[in-house]
């Protein structure tokens, strides 16, 4: 019983269980009894200055995730599935089309209103949820193309955050700007010609780092990607792996088991009897929930398809279009990311919050929803394909035998 429940905590199933979970438990607080309480609890009780526990989730525990994310982006870059050209150009090249095309959608709806500045809002892929997802329909997905996922995720994120960090700050004050970024430059010393390697005080220098960008007006989790550029990837002697790597199995489960769930029980505390006006704002709800669940899979299909066309890229082993278009579905769940980015985009308005993550759940529920169908009806076909391939061959080698 230990061991089940011990390898259910460590599949790739059960951060996107949590994060259904959690969203559930906050909609019922939210829309329950409790739902007065609850908004006290993140909102006005300060842990200091003005800062909330909604902050506190937002701009500090989501710093750690970013130094999470930063880690995998910068493994796969040396050492992954991103580390040459030919290896990099079809998750490169679909995740460019997952942004822009769903970009161009959302403006197309959006262009001139109060609404243009979510623009960032439909870009990204929910990394935990989307392979959560994929290895609950692992039976009616391709399997080999779960790394392609992944690395359209991680590559999706790195766009994402550079929207964040250029889009979505405030005014900036150089002064502590300046004073941050000489800081990573401390840390690289440290790498590159010390040679520490010891995690405590890349630890402690990123604390300072991340209170001087929260402080520089630029979006706080930066600080977590830029900490994640520093720490040391060469093994020493007597050591099985890097320190970034043990970093990021230290953080693996703090992330996806602690830090995402509370981001989801803190954001999408959704309340649906209140009257939100989707009549003024509906450019916005359409806008997001099409250029999640249809701009996303279009740009990444019309992208790779083009590109492949072209001699610049190719498709990964052993997979077919109808399997990429199936695998393509599941990056239209934006979910976490997502709702990140509709906090800072309208902070200042709860009513367009309210009305994007109401859009980006049903954005996330449709391309569930239609992945399955999808890749219900692909492998089914793919199947028969298979089956009549064999059929033929056994017969073609009977008539040779005879």
């Amino acid at each position: 019983m230990k061991d089940r429940a011990k390898n259910l905590i460590h599949s790739e199933v059960f951060p996107g269980v949590l994060l259904i979970l959690a969203t559930l438990v906050s909609l019922v607080l939210a829309n329950g009894p409790l739902a007065i309480p609850y908004e006290h609890l993140l909102s006005e009780i300060k842990l200091f200055n003005h800062f909330d526990l909604h902050m506190f989730v937002n701009d500090f525990l989501m710093a750690i995730f970013f130094l999470f994310v930063g880690l995998e982006i910068k493994e796969e870059i040396l050492y992954g599935h991103l580390s040459s050209l030919k290896k990099a150009s079809f998750p490169v090249i679909a995740a460019l089309g997952g942004v822009i095309v769903p970009a161009i959608i959302f403006m197309v709806f959006n262009i001139g209103t109060p609404f243009e500045r979510g623009i960032g809002v439909p870009i990204s892929t929910d990394i935990a949820f989307a392979i959560g997802v994929f290895m609950l329909l692992q039976n009616k997905l391709n399997p080999s193309l779960k790394i392609f996922l992944l690395s359209l995720a991680v590559v999706d994120d790195l766009i994402s955050i550079f929207v964040i960090g250029i889009v979505y700050s405030s005014t900036i004050h150089y002064s502590f700007f300046f004073a941050a970024l000489i800081l990573v430059g401390l840390l690289f010393i440290m790498n590159h010609i010390f040679k520490v390697n010891k995690i405590t005080p890349y630890l402690l220098i990123g604390l300072v780092i991340w209170f001087l960008i929260y402080a520089s007006g630029v979006h706080a989790t930066i600080s977590g990607v830029l900490l994640a550029m520093t720490i040391p990837t060469h093994i020493l002697k007597k050591e099985k792996e890097s320190m970034s790597h043990k970093l990021e199995h230290i953080l693996n489960p703090m992330c996806n088991l602690l830090i995402l769930p509370l981001f989801a029980l803190v954001n999408t505390a959704i309340r649906l009897s209140s009257n939100l006006d989707f009549n003024s704002a509906g450019t916005l709800a359409l806008g997001t929930i099409v250029a999640l669940s249809v701009g996303k899979p279009l740009g990444i299909m019309l992208f790779t398809f083009v590109a492949s066309k072209l001699g610049l890229t190719e498709k990964p082993q052993g997979s077919t279009w109808t399997s990429i278009f199936s695998v393509s579905l599941l990056a239209g769940i934006g979910f976490t990311m997502a709702i990140f980015v509709a906090e800072i985009a309208f902070r200042s308005t709860p009513q367009f919050i309210n009305i994007a993550k109401i859009s980006i759940l049903i954005a996330s529920i449709l391309s569930i929803f239609t992945t399955y169908i999808v890749a219900t009806f692909t492998s089914k076909k793919e199947y028969s394909s298979k089956k009549n391939l064999l059929t033929q061959t056994s017969l073609l080698e009977s008539n040779e035998a005879a």
